[in-house]
């Protein structure tokens, strides 16, 4: 029996954060149920931010109250106490925080340092756990922050194991501005499952530099079984200026399919979905896979082409 590997698409939040074109509320939630329709199971929602902010995020809890009978995990960021109150409010039963391993990142972004972010966040995890909702941590700027550079891996487990205190389910450990290399995937994972259950750890990575797969083999290599991945490679960080897309969730599902594990996802029917995608945002998407389309590059092709 082949290995699953978890895969959480990010683009309905982390993809469509930073587009120009917003899309409506019906059409964002049009996209999530395509997406669901590729046999996806795992998906961020929204994130309940203040309009002013981000405005291609508002009306978050509409998107819910439109999905909640799905058969899929919608986890939505909360980004303050302010946003966790709408989250419950709502009724959502999975939600995301954030901090970073970097100060000058999280102060940009949240205007605090990254021990104060933790701070905002404790009581929230600790509610939520108490009111059976799931917590999805994200580790912002691992590899490599826009304004103070490298960074120390022992900076990822300080933060790695604060997130895992409050008590965290799962922690997404990003690299924000696509930066890493294979040897730096190899230093952070390899230090993080000597002190935790890797198989609670997601590797979100950006293809700034078109690393991210070989980066995600890396990954593999050292038991990480649960990528973030956004259609067509939608996104990056609003907060990090010059960095491009996320890895594109039908590239990481054709690699992982290839390799003999099971996602449960239709390679085929993400490339209509980005399709689809492209026409919406109104701008060329420039996810590889996607621009060769659905050509048989194997003679004996990935089961996720179906």
């Amino acid at each position: 029996m082949s290995e699953e590997v978890k895969i959480v698409e990010v683009g309905p939040r982390d993809g469509l954060q930073n587009e120009m074109k917003i899309l409506s509320t019906e059409k964002r939630v049009e996209l999530i149920r395509k997406l669901i329709g590729t046999g996806l199971r795992f998906l961020e929602g929204g994130s309940f931010v203040s309009p002013k902010a981000i405005p291609q995020m508002e009306n978050s809890d509409e998107i819910w109250d439109s999905l909640r009978s799905e058969s899929a995990d919608l986890c939505f960021l909360v980004p303050n106490q302010k946003g966790f109150e709408v989250a419950l409010q709502a009724g959502v039963k999975s939600i995301a925080v954030f901090s970073a391993t970097s100060d000058a990142f999280t102060r940009k972004n949240i205007n605090r340092s990254v021990e104060e972010s933790l701070d905002q966040f404790e009581p929230i995890v600790g509610e939520a756990k108490r009111k059976k909702i799931r917590v999805r941590g994200y580790i912002s700027t691992v590899f490599g922050c826009p304004y103070e550079g490298f960074q120390d891996p022992k900076k990822c487990l300080k933060v790695t194991e604060r997130l895992f205190k409050m008590g965290a389910d799962e922690i997404s450990i990003g690299d924000t501005i696509g930066v890493a290399h294979p040897r730096q995937i190899a230093s952070v994972f390899g230090l993080l499952k000597k002190g935790f259950d890797i198989r609670k750890i997601a590797a979100h990575l950006h293809d700034t530099r078109g690393m991210a797969i070989v980066n995600i083999r890396e990954a593999l290599g050292q038991g990480v079984r649960v990528f973030d991945a956004s259609i067509g490679g939608l996104g990056g960080c609003p907060y990090a200026t010059g960095s491009s897309g996320n890895v594109a969730t039908e590239e990481v599902c054709w690699l992982l399919e290839g390799l003999g594990f099971k996602t449960g996802v239709s390679v085929a029917r993400l490339l209509a979905v980005a399709a689809w995608v492209e026409k919406e945002v109104e701008r060329a998407l420039k996810a590889k896979f996607y621009l060769s389309g659905p050509k048989h590059l194997y003679y004996d092709e990935p089961q996720s082409m179906e």
